[in-house]
């Protein structure tokens, strides 16, 4: 074999063999910082993470949500965890299948240790279900959660119910019947899940209903933010104050790299005129 052959061989194994070794070498990093935070604060350390990653050396995007196999994970996690062991639970996702989520949020709600979640940077949908099962929710500054309130199929069942209460019933297909009916049904358990979990976490019955009449009503869009600010509003035990570790973690959990990146920045800290001063204003 020549030179060149031999040379060609060596990059096909190299372009095969890359996205593993360098899938294994994030994985490693990952589970250091995890180990780190755990070890700093006394905790399991559970992470939550949807991202859309490259797949392969094709880099074809993989899609994430909450399904059935990270309910899996997160319960097996849970009962390898000591009962009276604190959980940090980092979350950083757009929602998924409410079955999941809601076992997820039981679960965790029946951890006798202190539940925190983290949120760097947002827990929409079936995230905010699982973050209102924690004793606190620690945010960043800039974070939000969102709504709650069920999805039949592409619709949001909160408006499914208005076309029933605003449009004469022999001008409505049976179909949008169909699906008012178990729009009504998803509103009624979605709700009562939201109620049981605060509840559960020793918030007043009237006080954890309020919180999920406003959070399944359909008042919002499925999209809406709630940040810092306004959940703190609702009466839902938030603060501000993400550890760096989880930072450093979600630096971890790359997006799939496109062609020509959207954002760029000089990735360093800067200082501000008063901290190169050293505090001090010049006369």
């Amino acid at each position: 074999m020549d030179v060149t052959g031999l040379l060609f061989w060596l990059l096909l194994l190299f372009s095969v063999l890359s996205p593993a070794l360098q899938r294994r070498l994030l994985e490693t990093n990952r589970l250091r910082l995890i180990n780190r935070l755990e070890q700093r604060r006394g905790t399991r350390v559970i992470t939550l993470i949807h991202r859309q990653e490259a797949v392969s050396f094709l880099g074809i995007p993989l899609a994430r949500y909450i399904d059935i196999d990270d309910a899996e994970a997160v319960l097996r996690a849970i009962r390898l965890t000591p009962d009276e062991m604190p959980i940090d639970f980092i979350i950083h996702t757009p929602g998924g299948l409410v079955l999941a989520a809601e076992q997820i949020a039981s679960a965790l709600v029946r951890h006798r240790g202190k539940v925190t979640v983290f949120i760097p940077h947002y827990a929409m949908s079936g995230g905010t279900l699982i973050a209102l099962a924690a004793d606190e929710i620690v945010m960043d500054e800039n974070a939000v959660l969102g709504p709650v309130d069920p999805q039949i199929g592409q619709f949001p069942a909160a408006s499914v119910l208005r076309v029933i209460r605003e449009k004469p019933i022999a001008e409505i297909e049976d179909e949008t019947l169909i699906l008012a009916d178990i729009s009504e049904k998803a509103m009624r358990q979605v709700n009562a899940t939201v109620r049981n979990i605060l509840k559960a976490n020793g918030m007043p019955e009237m006080e954890a209903q309020r919180i999920a009449d406003s959070l399944t009503c359909g008042q919002w869009t499925h999209d809406y933010p709630i940040d810092v600010e306004e959940a703190q509003q609702l009466g839902l035990p938030v603060r501000v104050g993400i550890p760096e570790e989880v930072y450093q973690l979600m630096e971890l959990y790359p997006q799939a790299m496109q062609r020509r990146p959207s954002v760029q920045y000089i990735p360093v800290p800067y200082e501000t005129p008063r901290q190169r001063n050293g505090g001090q204003r010049r006369g």
